[in-house]
């Protein structure tokens, strides 16, 4: 069976992004600073470089929140089509969690994005069936990724733990009991100890 993976930069003290997430502040407030390794850090070495390669492999469909998709909350207002411009990375379909319908949105490069309102099992489900043999990946927030350590979907959980504090934001560990995966690889810089995690129950 394909696999499901995640892949998900995290400070020290748990957090994948920080606090007041908006259009000035995707990530969070500093919650950039978790993704140096991947984003033109100079001091990026060759493991960041390999863990950048995990992160970007081609997958046959994604599940992500609507956080994750934009900064809208409630009613969509206007015509949001995501963070990264008319070609997203994905090349894949894309399923958006969401308390609020919304049409289709197709973008260049094969990407288009669904929008689910029947919750996380509906949505992986949907990408389970569309992503056959290609696996499916788990691509955010926290609240998306949580869901899926809970239905214990994920088989790969790959982590990037930056050396920083944020002292608040998001967290994907919150509320889980028992964690469930062994490390098989890890990788380090001075921009980041990356963690690559096989489930085991």
């Amino acid at each position: 069976m394909p696999d499901t993976t995640c892949h998900m930069s995290i400070s020290l003290d748990g957090f994948v992004a920080g606090p007041d997430q908006g259009r000035e502040h995707p990530l969070g407030k500093r919650g950039i600073e978790l993704h140096g390794w991947h984003i033109g850090d100079g001091r990026a070495t060759e493991n960041d470089e390999t863990a950048a390669g995990w992160l970007m492999r081609p997958r046959g469909a994604y599940v992500m929140g609507r956080n994750m998709f934009g900064p809208i909350r409630g009613e969509w207002e206007d015509d949001w089509r995501g963070w990264w411009g008319d070609e997203p990375p994905y090349h894949a379909p894309v399923f958006v969690l969401t308390h609020h319908a919304h049409q289709p949105i197709e973008m260049k490069g094969g990407t288009t994005f669904h929008f689910v309102t029947d919750g996380f099992d509906s949505a992986y489900a949907q990408a389970r069936e569309t992503a056959g043999g290609d696996g499916v990946d788990i691509a955010g927030g926290a609240s998306t990724v949580r869901q899926a350590l809970v239905a214990g979907v994920i088989d790969e959980l790959t982590l990037d733990l930056a050396p920083v504090l944020l002292g608040s934001g998001e967290r994907i560990f919150d509320g889980l009991e028992s964690f469930g995966f062994e490390p098989v690889e890890v990788l380090h810089s001075p921009l980041a100890t990356h963690i690559r995690y096989r489930r085991t129950s």
